[in-house]
């Protein structure tokens, strides 16, 4: 499918300051000469600040970075998650038209949107909320049909649960990403038949979408109502950012101890989470149970989200429980 620049472009872009702060933090992850390799969360920023991806906007991310500008054209061109043209306000819907969404229905999901969004991909709602367009396999066959909705993906829709999804999207509570049909994951549609002993240590929802409800962070964010972590362009003083809120907790270089505690014990507390936790220099329970909110929110985030926010207070409660 041929990608091209919008013809119609403003005259300049430029990060807010806060997106600046950002967008320099994330170069600086990267060895020396080898900035380049944070274009495409840059360009995101970009285009979560504006709506969609300008060309001024990759051009000034090319500048940041110290690439040629017909680079920055390349990735911005090759993937569909960013928009080269102006979307609705509210959200762009892309609708997965590759082989096994087509073949679950994925044309009736068109059909939905050309009949409550607007007759034309790409072409505006009425009222400005809402675009759409049918992009290339997304990568989620085994929950076809899907449609990615910002950040988000939503698998195994019906044309009754795009429609649901669309009318929610202007409302308080938005959408829940994920699967649409009940489904946790990917697992069989009749539910698991294996690996059955991981059933009760499981979020209430899979990985990618417990961190979006634990954040409050689904696609609500694309009207500019989005929650601090990922959008600190908001006005200073609206709200505080997450770095705010974050509080590194007591940790150790090693175990005070030759074994250190098993803090496996806790309750849907596995081996990986040990790892991480062991990691980050918690060893013991009584570590655990010191930590309040902002220490909670620092272990998420130098977990890198596998530890969900709400797993984590589980942890704590527990270990609180057996220091008493």
């Amino acid at each position: 499918m041929l990608r091209r620049l919008h013809e119609e472009q403003p005259r300049s872009f430029s990060f807010t300051s806060e997106n600046k702060a950002w967008a320099e933090a994330q170069i600086k992850k990267y060895p020396v000469g080898r900035e380049a390799s944070a274009i495409i969360p840059i360009l995101w920023r970009a285009q979560e600040q504006e709506g969609w991806l300008t060309r001024p906007a990759i051009e000034h991310v090319a500048d940041l970075l110290g690439m040629a500008y017909m680079r920055a054209l390349e990735v911005a061109t090759f993937y569909f998650m960013f928009h080269l043209q102006p979307v609705g306000k509210v959200a762009h819907i892309q609708v997965c038209g590759t082989l096994s969404c087509m073949l679950c229905g994925a044309e009736e999901l068109i059909t939905v949107c050309k009949e409550k969004i607007s007759p034309n991909p790409h072409q505006l709602s009425a009222d400005g909320n809402f675009s759409w367009e049918e992009v290339e396999c997304l990568g989620a066959c085994s929950n076809a049909p899907m449609a990615q909705i910002g950040k988000d993906y939503f698998e195994d829709l019906s044309e009754e649960t795009l429609c649901q999804i669309i009318d929610k999207l202007c409302t308080e509570k938005p959408p829940t990403p994920g699967p649409q049909n009940g489904r946790f994951a990917s697992e069989p549609k009749q539910g698991l038949t294996s690996l059955m002993k991981y059933e009760s240590g499981r979020t209430k929802f899979n990985g990618s979408v417990q961190m979006a409800y634990d954040l409050n962070d689904t696609i609500k964010r694309i009207d500019g109502t989005e929650t601090e972590l990922v959008t600190p362009w908001l006005k200073a003083g609206k709200k505080k950012t997450m770095q705010s809120v974050m509080r590194k907790p007591k940790i150790l270089k090693s175990p005070k101890k030759s074994v250190p505690d098993d803090l496996s014990g806790l309750s849907g507390l596995g081996e990986k989470a040990k790892i991480i936790l062991n990691r980050l220099g918690i060893f013991y329970i009584v570590q655990v149970s010191q930590w309040g909110a902002a220490e909670i929110n620092w272990v998420h985030s130098h977990s890198s989200g596998s530890l969900s926010l709400n797993k984590l207070k589980s942890f704590v409660e527990q270990a609180k429980n057996i220091q008493n």
